[in-house]
């Protein structure tokens, strides 16, 4: 495989866990790499990492220029795959002329950024400006490592961001990002208790009933920014359309519904378990085929392997009070997903979109004070007895809006806001992040189309993406910034399909190399 250097680099990025928020192995590894290879390098509160290497001989008086990745990477995998990102290495394996995951995501996104910064500065033979390398942390949850980046510590003008996926192409801008989180909080209920007298809602109980999993599986899932105009689906919509179809139609109850993972991801998998009364069996069943039908002609085309599986399974413990779960159901329904408008500025650019990620089961832990006088055996310790948590149980729903435009980022958190609060009796939002505005008269942009000129005889494209950069953060403390975002190939980032082009790399690192020597 070439560029041999970038993917030996690589594999050992590979063998380091680096969840999002759990930069500690990796910032470590970047460090002692420095070390190893005598390259001068600082780290701050945040974990970020920057290496400064000297111009090559001629190059001395070239203005600097920097390369810049973020450590971190999306943990997703596949319900049937036993992998602790906290602690395995990602297993890799190559396919023709892909390089991919055993189940999991690549971390391709941003590791071969890394990899090909890297590979550069300890290349003997490439002549280049001095060049600072800033690696950031939990760039793919909350930008963390480009929000706590100090003014002051980058020295140089220019930077090339090496986060992008799309061969040949050139990045000048993307889009701005706000999370928005609701919590609906619930007292459950439990199977043998009167559920008419506790919802009021209901005339059956689901003792005598059948306890029915309905699950979605096998969807592409991807990357909620680059893959939300695609046409795939995402499984929170599917069962929550489904549950508010049979509804009105059937005396259920809703146990539980989860489905989803990362912000960042349009979910993949989902389930819900209901009770109906033995009476509707066979309706349940034929709705279900009904709807199999339906979507696959929605999606067919797009979700080859999309699974709906419906099972009988053991009667759960606690249920949702049915007015709670009803008006949870409505407000999924209602929550938008996908994309909302197309950029009137840049044609086949994503302008502004919304993700439906996430929807999680979750308890709260409360602490109860309890003083020595109270009855407290020899064998335990106060300590033991001052923290006791009490289960609290809430669902939490987590969304990601991303546009280019300003105001309507902040229009479509509103309007996510309003669908959420029908049945969520807490919804907050992020911080956000900016977007970055097009530079088409960057000086830096003409250097790297002329590199890749040189190189292919063809002419790159330039473009703008759907997606959060930390471009636009960088420049927030650093405005005088010339900037640009390359990468090689990759598809399916986000999800356990993530695959990285082998000829794609060796590709965009000559291109990157050429552009070092150009600048």
């Amino acid at each position: 495989m070439e560029p041999k250097a970038v993917f030996e680099i690589f594999s050992q990025i590979n063998k380091v866990p680096r969840p999002s928020k759990h930069e500690e192995k990796i910032s470590k590894w970047l460090c002692d790499f420095a070390a190893a290879h005598h390259i001068d390098y600082v780290t701050d509160e945040a974990m970020n990492v920057i290496m400064r290497v000297s111009a090559t001989p001629g190059y001395e008086d070239h203005e600097g220029v920097i390369l810049q990745a973020h450590m971190d990477m999306v943990c997703e995998k596949n319900g049937d795959v036993q992998h602790d990102f906290m602690t395995d290495p990602i297993q890799t394996y190559v396919d023709g002329e892909w390089l991919k995951a055993k189940g999991t995501t690549l971390g391709g996104d941003d590791g071969i950024g890394i990899s090909m910064a890297l590979a550069a500065i300890t290349d003997p033979s490439l002549a280049h400006p001095a060049i600072e390398c800033l690696f950031t942390v939990d760039e793919e949850t909350g930008l963390t490592g480009a929000m706590k980046l100090q003014d002051g510590m980058l020295r140089s003008k220019r930077l090339i961001n090496l986060d992008s996926e799309d061969d040949g192409q050139i990045f000048i801008g993307c889009a701005g990002g706000i999370d928005t989180l609701a919590k609906m909080h619930y007292e459950p209920i439990s199977v043998s208790e009167a559920v008419c007298q506790q919802s009021g809602l209901c005339s059956v109980s689901p003792q005598g009933g059948l306890a029915i999993r309905l699950s979605v599986s096998g969807l592409l899932g991807g990357h909620s920014g680059d893959d939300i105009n695609k046409g795939r689906a995402n499984a929170n919509q599917l069962i929550v359309w489904f549950l508010a179809r049979i509804w009105p139609q059937t005396e259920l109850h809703l146990a539980s519904i989860n489905g989803g993972n990362l912000r960042n991801a349009i979910a993949r998998e989902a389930e819900a378990v209901i009770t109906i009364p033995m009476a509707y069996k066979e309706q349940i069943r034929i709705e279900w085929n009904r709807f199999i039908a339906q979507m696959e002609g929605v999606f067919g085309e797009v979700e080859k392997d999309m699974r709906l599986d419906l099972e009988t399974t053991d009667m759960p413990e606690t249920f949702i009070p049915d007015d709670k779960a009803y008006r949870l159901i409505m407000a999924l329904c209602e929550c938008p997903h996908g994309m909302i408008a197309m950029s009137k500025d840049m044609p086949g650019l994503v302008e502004t979109s919304t993700n439906l990620a996430s929807i999680k089961m979750k308890q709260e832990p409360l602490t109860q004070s309890v003083s020595p006088q109270d009855g407290l055996s020899a064998e335990r310790s106060v300590s033991e007895a001052v923290c006791q948590p009490q289960g609290r149980s809430y669902i939490e729903v987590n969304t990601s809006q991303r546009s280019s435009i300003e105001t309507s980022k902040h229009h479509l958190k509103w309007a996510v806001e309003q669908a959420l609060s029908l049945a969520c009796d807490e919804v907050t939002h992020g911080d956000g992040y900016p977007g970055w505005a097009p530079n088409p008269n960057s000086p830096l942009l003409e250097v790297v189309k002329k590199a890749y000129i040189d190189l292919f005889k063809a002419e790159p494209k330039v473009l703008a993406i759907h997606a959060g950069l930390e471009c636009g953060l960088f420049l927030e403390k650093y405005p005088y910034l010339d900037m640009i975002s390359i990468g090689p190939q990759m598809v399916g980032v986000h999800s356990p399909q993530e695959r990285l082009s082998i000829p794609s790399t060796e590709r965009c690192y000559r291109w990157l190399c050429q552009t070092l020597k150009s600048l």
